[in-house]
């Protein structure tokens, strides 16, 4: 079994060798200024010791409540170099979703920036607004000696929050330890160094932006911030800045793709293009490799849980040599090193496709709240008979627990490929039914470049299935649909379709199908 990492670097560490090693070289460029490592680290220090000052003592977790700013990178790091917890915040998140948060990590204070909205000050904690901008006092000055405690590899580097089923946020702690094996692995893979240029397209509530902060600040590079109107034109964005390092959802090229932004060899100078947090098909792969024809194309996977991405799939140079699994996608391909998983049937045993379940040095110590670990993890030994069984929370949980991720995933010449999360695989009329293969065949058709299906409940109570395109031409579903029929079982053709200019996507950049469900059925989310 492999569950402990030897790396005890915290990411203050990873941050703080850079500043000795690359102080003069550029480490953040954000909303038009740039800041050396140097520079960067005296801002951080300052914010820090005004954070401890705010509080009368070094804090244990601080919310960081700003995004695209000097002061949220500071911010971040300052936290870091205090010892403590940094839990993001959402600033377009309902004033509701941030104090739940607030109250559910226990956090002591909130450092908020200055485009922070104002309801923040009605938070249930402290919130300190800061200015690291060129303007600002946190820019200029002594820099102050280190407060607090050093943290530990053990403790917990930050805390992220993803929806629940219960209908309230579940906290998911990730610590040292865990972000020190996964930056061991992706720096190197990476190339990553001074002199690259890493694009930060993630909000900090969503755990690829630890990717983006520290594999750029682990290893001296710099961490390029677009705007938002920089992520509807990725090749704007790339050549004008010289991005080398292209981490994103996919759905940024669905959108490029949409304004006739990604045109053939637009992209000569990126290196290296990564995506995680959906489903990359093999129709936006195949358009951003004509665009960045010399760029490394991974498809990287993993949950929150897992710290960041935890497996990782590396397109061939030519498409004619890519896989082509039935669904249309990328595989998500194979796990890290000292990393292990199965795939395990309905009867908790193993099996050529069911759900994929985890462990290794990246696997989370367990939910920040302990009721939370009942159901999701298993006990399982790969060398005996007996069969999985479900973790219920009446013993300590372990490196040896297995981590039920709810994603579906099957094998394609050795490389997982994923099939959706379990609870998209459903029966209609008795027929086990999974959405990914008839968006697979929509996609497929002429004019069409995405589609969502969704299972919706119609009058009668029962469920159907509706499907969501967009498309580049003037649309005739009535043919779409029989094309459809053409390839698929009448229980898998949607009995409808509506046609959208673009699908709306949620503060993480996926998919929204929760806003899509209810735009047709009239609920409200």
């Amino acid at each position: 079994m492999k569950g402990t990492s030897t790396d005890e670097r915290t990411l203050h560490d990873w941050f703080a060798a850079s500043v000795a090693a690359h102080g003069d070289q550029p480490a953040l460029e954000v909303a038009g200024e740039r800041l050396t490592y140097a520079e960067l680290n005296a801002t951080a220090a300052r914010l820090a010791a005004r954070v401890v000052a705010s509080h009368g003592s070094p804090p244990a977790r601080v919310g960081l409540l700003a995004a695209r700013s000097v002061t949220a990178y500071a911010g971040y790091l300052a936290v870091q170099r205090l010892g403590a917890t940094v839990v993001p915040l959402g600033p377009s998140f309902p004033l509701a979703r941030n104090a739940a948060v607030a109250e559910g990590a226990g956090l002591d204070l909130v450092i908020a920036d200055a485009k922070a909205p104002a309801e923040a000050d009605a938070l249930p904690v402290p919130v300190l607004r800061a200015d690291a901008s060129a303007e600002g006092p946190l820019r200029s000055g002594p820099v102050p000696e280190p407060h607090g405690l050093a943290a530990g590899p053990d403790d917990l580097a930050y805390i992220l929050f993803t929806s629940g089923s219960t209908g309230r946020p579940k906290g998911v702690p990730v610590a040292h330890r865990n972000v020190a094996a996964y930056l061991g692995h992706v720096i190197p893979r990476y190339q990553l160094g001074p002199g690259a240029r890493v694009s930060q397209t993630f909000d900090l509530t969503f755990d690829p932006s630890v990717y983006d902060m520290f594999a750029a600040w682990g290893s001296g590079a710099a961490l390029v911030v677009p705007s938002a109107a920089d992520l509807m034109s990725p090749v704007r964005f790339v050549n004008r800045t010289g991005i080398t390092h292209w981490n994103s959802v996919p759905s940024v090229i669905s959108i490029a793709r949409r304004l006739r932004g990604l045109a053939a060899d637009s992209m000569p100078s990126l290196r290296w293009s990564l995506f995680c947090g959906e489903a990359l098909t093999l129709d936006n792969a195949g358009a951003w490799r004509a665009a960045a024809p010399d760029s490394v194309l991974e498809n990287i996977y993993g949950p929150t849980e897992m710290t960041v991405t935890w497996t990782e799939f590396r397109l061939p140079r030519y498409p004619s040599d890519w896989p082509s699994p039935a669904n249309g996608t990328v595989p998500i391909g194979r796990p890290y090193p000292d990393q292990e998983h199965l795939v395990l049937g309905e009867d908790g045993r193993p099996a050529e496709d069911g759900e994929l379940c985890v462990r290794g040095t990246q696997r989370f110590p367990g939910y920040l709240d302990p009721a939370e670990n009942a159901g999701r993890f298993y006990a399982y030994d790969p060398a005996g008979d007996a069969p999985a069984t479900a973790y219920d929370g009446t013993e300590p949980l372990t490196d040896r627990h297995w981590y039920r991720t709810g994603d579906r995933v099957t094998r394609l010449d050795g490389e997982l490929v994923h099939l959706g999360r379990i609870d998209h695989q459903l029966k209609i009329r008795g027929y086990r039914v999974e959405l990914g293969e008839i968006e697979s065949v929509l996609r497929q058709r002429p004019g069409v470049t995405e589609a969502v299906v969704l299972a919706v409940r119609g009058p009668d109570g029962e469920l159907g299935l509706e499907a969501v395109v967009c498309a580049d031409v003037p649309l005739d579903t009535g043919p779409l649909l029989a094309a459809v029929g053409e390839r698929l079982p009448r229980y898998m053709v949607p009995r409808g379709v509506a046609v959208r200019d673009e699908l709306p996507l949620n503060a993480n950049g996926k998919v929204d199908r929760a806003a899509l469900t209810a735009s047709l059925t009239g609920a409200t989310v």
